[in-house]
């Protein structure tokens, strides 16, 4: 027996049995289109009879290579005739012609993105027995003109064009500015003219056959699930390409017939702002693509309340009903026909951030949701919306319809900015802090001692790099909005311009960058800023923190960026990086000494002076998370990050020696010379410093074990800040973490130590501070002998992009610039790890050291620090750990609050 693959809209139910007794399923079944208006059939709403063909018959018949299954061309007959029998009409007959609509429906709404075709079964016989029943052929060859134009773009491919010129030519012969305006002799011989224009496009006579029109209509809505702007659609969505499409043949109603009739589409609340009103267009005597295609200006809605108030009554009554059945904000379809209503689609609305958070909590404060419902109705990404500038809209669509569209890369800092192209960072944070500009930090890759220019900037720009390379990792942290691995970047720092094709940028040109898609465009997009101190956002957050178990810390290394995060909900600092301390500018004079001498009274002289500054970083910390603890991760890159790099020292003596030959006077002789001879002094330690692999190399708990003064320094800065914020009523609980760890002896040399150290300090000061010293996974030896590394620490903090690194064998930005991105692609690997965890593997290493280390320590403090911290779908594999919080930048804070709340609800609900 052929399987079902066609059911009428009173066949719910059935479709519900045949899915496994799940609505979701049958939404699968039927897609979303489809499911809706049979349900609101079964509620007793006015909607035109019809059927749905399934998704299973859409993707058969793509397997099939475009074949209809066997069978369901017989059931969509058959469909056919029992709405024949309900509508009283039947489709070819002259006398009682039956017409239809031919939808798309996927399981998702994609609006716009497959096709339709109205009015099926028009030809110039049943086009008679239309004007006989109607009395109005100005409305039935408008009718016909609808199907020839909609058929042949449709269904045969032939553009549209050509058949809108005939309507402007129509038009201007007879002096009306719209269709509307056009007579019945009109368009019966614009009719003519579009049959002539789908002869010369297709080389066949348009298909008279009403049967032949639903069938081609039936296989090209198929087809169009496949089409470009529908897989870029569902690519952009993360919507599964394999789902499918349903057909949905429906009876035709015209708000097209007269004064008496309208077409129109409404949201049941504002989708802007969430308030609770209906909002929408509207036009009296038209079919609905003339309300959503622009070609007429529309009416909002509610004057329909003035011109067809009986009916505006109805159509409240029915959106109330829809809202209140459905549990969410509608965007409906309708039509009034002589004065009778009929609703033709229903689905939860598109709406913006604001709206989502809006409606969600009113909707909850109203009993139509619960408060666990609610947190779960909003998206993590809705709430990423409020943290971040956005370009308007309409900005971006004329941007890229005059030419303004540069190219794409990665988006790794959502937001929009706005500013003139620097190329250094000095030269950035001049304009932006001395000269007041806006400024686009635009670099080949940014660099830790650039960090002065990307805090001035407005966003950053990267042609190398990838999500998790140090411009992402910045730009996030600080809330700057980046695109980084802008591959058609082609940047010449010496001449400060760059190249997209034969576009050329000069330093000082505006460029707007868009975080959120990746986007780069030439020249200034009008922006809007959301506002985080949304009060129904405060309250939706404060409903999360009720449900989660997960804390929620951030990653933070100055006062400013702890007071924010507390400001957005951080419940402690889960990562201070110290080193990014060091590159402000009136230290790094002292850090390079450190490094540069051999000499032991030299190099103390040098730590000495930086004391006084780590000492006053670490108080403001303290200060502004007063109550909260504080994790201070030791210094951990390489030395030589702080020094110029080889090639640009390179570059200078080479320069240098150029100038000494054309050099003048003895003066400029003597300047030059003392440049060469301090460069090549760099130059040498350099030199000595370098690693061929310096990520695995001398840095983290290896650095302070081969120059212990300089941890030391830094463990009595924490100590001597914490007593002094302590002497001023501050709450401080100072967390030591020792970085790299790989060896168990490693993590107890450096913490015997160190601790000897705060010892000293407390002992000097006459004090006492709760404190705890600790260490970061970032090796997976370290999480495969947690057990013996948890005996020296209080607490484990995952550094998962190290971790990630190290785990798979990866270098982050080597591999997102190269091969990784392709085999995403490919489906080599189902997602980047750098975004978010790798379940089955690094996953699987993290819950190892966890069980490890609670098997040696049972109070053991777990969290993770690196940028996973701030991903949602990480965000729930911590909460399956059992990890005590996950930190992650201030401006994920919110989004981490929200995906912690949901981790717990979804166990909660399996």
């Amino acid at each position: 027996m052929t399987k079902k693959c066609v059911y009428l809209f009173d066949e719910l139910d059935q479709a519900i049995a045949d899915a496994g007794g799940d609505w979701d399923n049958a939404r699968g079944l039927l897609g979303g289109k489809g499911a809706n208006l049979a349900d609101m059939t079964r509620i007793g709403l006015p909607v035109p009879p019809g059927f749905t063909v399934s998704t299973e018959a859409c993707n058969a018949f793509l397997a099939a290579g475009v074949k209809f299954p066997k069978g369901m061309w017989e059931q969509e007959l058959a469909a056919l005739s029992e709405i024949e029998k309900k509508t009283g009409k039947k489709l070819g007959d002259p006398k009682k012609p039956l017409l239809v609509s031919c939808r798309s429906g996927a399981k998702f709404s994609m609006p716009g993105m497959m096709d339709t075709v109205l009015n099926i079964g028009l030809n110039d016989e049943t086009l008679m027995g239309m004007i006989e029943a109607t009395g109005d052929p100005r409305f039935v060859y408008d009718s016909y003109r609808r199907l020839i134009q909609m058929f042949g773009s449709v269904v045969m491919g032939v553009p549209d064009e050509p058949f809108e010129e005939v309507i402007t030519e129509y038009r201007k012969s007879r002096g009306v500015k719209s269709d509307a305006e056009l007579i019945a002799e009109d368009w019966k011989a614009i009719c003519q003219r579009f049959k002539e224009i789908f002869r010369r496009y297709t080389h066949i006579d348009f298909p008279t056959d009403p049967y032949e029109q639903l069938r081609l209509s039936t296989e090209a809505v198929f087809k169009s699930w496949n089409g470009r702007r529908a897989i870029d659609y569902r690519n952009a969505a993360k919507i599964s390409h394999t789902l499918g499409t349903a057909v949905t043949i429906q009876t035709m109603v015209f708000g097209n017939m007269g004064d008496d009739c309208a077409t129109g589409v409404a949201m049941t609340r504002n989708a802007t702002t969430g308030e609770k009103r209906i909002e929408g267009d509207y036009l009296i005597n038209a079919q609905g693509e003339d309300v959503v295609a622009g070609i007429r200006i529309t009416d909002p809605v509610e004057n329909m309340a003035q011109t067809m108030p009986d009916t505006w009554r109805q159509f409240v009554g029915i959106t109330q009903t829809l809202e209140k059945h459905y549990r969410n904000m509608q965007d409906v379809e309708f039509t009034v026909e002589r004065g009778k209503l009929w609703m033709l689609q229903t689905r939860d609305g598109k709406r913006t951030a604001q709206a989502a958070v809006r409606i969600a909590v009113e909707m909850a404060e109203d009993g139509t949701l619960t408060r666990e419902e609610a947190v779960m109705r909003v998206t993590p990404e809705q709430v990423d919306f409020f943290l971040h500038p956005q370009f308007n809209v309409k900005g971006k669509k004329d941007a890229k319809a005059d030419g303004r569209f540069l190219a794409t890369g990665l988006n790794v800092s959502p937001g929009a900015a706005v500013g003139i192209v620097a190329f250094d960072a000095d030269l950035a944070e001049k304009w932006a802090k001395k000269e007041g500009k806006k400024v686009v930090m635009v670099r080949p890759e940014t660099k830790p001692d650039d960090v002065h220019g990307m805090f001035a900037a407005e966003g950053i720009l990267t042609s190398r790099g990838g999500r998790t390379s140090h411009a992402a990792l910045v730009a996030r942290q600080f809330g700057k909005p980046a695109v980084v691995g802008v591959a058609a970047l082609d940047i010449d720092m010496s001449q400060h311009l760059m190249r997209v094709g034969d576009q050329v940028i000069n330093e000082g040109d505006w460029l707007s960058i868009d975080g959120t898609t990746g986007e780069v465009y030439l020249g200034k997009l009008e922006t809007m800023v959301p506002d985080i101190s949304d009060p129904w956002l405060k309250k939706l957050l404060g409903w999360a923190d009720e449900f989660r178990r997960l804390g929620v810390w951030a990653n933070a290394d100055y006062p400013q960026d702890a007071k924010r995060a507390r400001e957005y909900g951080a419940m402690g600092i889960g990562l201070c990086r110290t080193e990014h301390m060091f590159f402000q500018t009136d230290r790094l004079p002292f850090v390079q000494k450190m490094i540069m001498t051999n000499q032991p009274a030299e190099r103390r002289e040098a730590l000495d002076a930086l004391l006084p500054f780590q000492r006053d970083d670490f108080a403001g910390l303290f200060r502004a998370m007063d109550g909260l603890p504080v994790i201070i991760r030791l210094i951990d890159p390489p030395l030589h990050e702080f020094l110029p790099s080889f090639e640009s020292l390179m570059i200078d003596l080479t320069d240098s020696k150029l100038r000494l030959r054309r050099a003048g006077n003895l003066k400029e002789i003597d300047d030059i010379l003392h440049k060469i001879q301090a460069d090549e002094h760099v130059l040498r330690r350099v030199e000595a410093l370098h690693e061929a692999n310096p990520m695995l190399g001398l840095r983290g708990v290896r650095l302070g074990i081969m120059m212990p003064e300089l941890t030391q320094m830094q463990v009595r800065a924490i100590f001597e800040a914490a007593c002094l914020c302590i002497k001023e009523g501050v709450d401080v609980h100072p967390e030591v973490m020792i970085p790299l760890t790989c060896h168990v002896n490693e993590l107890k040399v450096q913490r015997d130590a160190l601790e000897a150290v705060a010892k000293e300090v407390l002992e000097e000061q006459a004090m006492t501070v709760d404190y705890k010293f600790g260490t970061m996974i970032e090796i997976p030896r370290a999480a495969l002998t947690a057990d013996e590394i948890a005996e020296y620490a209080q607490f484990f903090s995952f550094g998962t992009n190290d971790l990630t690194q190290t785990t798979f064998g990866l270098s982050r930005d080597d591999a997102e610039k190269g091969f990784l991105i392709d085999y995403i692609l490919r489906g080599i690997l189902p997602d980047n790890p750098f975004e978010s965890i790798d379940e089955k593997g690094l996953a699987k290493l993290m819950g190892i050291g966890v069980e490890l280390g609670r098997k040696t320590r049972p109070d053991l403090e777990v969290g993770i620090c690196g940028e996973h911290g701030g991903d949602p779908k990480s965000i729930a594999i911590c909460h399956k750990l059992g990890l005590n919080y996950v930190s992650c930048s201030p401006f994920r804070v919110p989004i981490a609050r929200l995906a912690a709340a949901q981790a717990a609800l979804m166990e909660k609900k399996a």
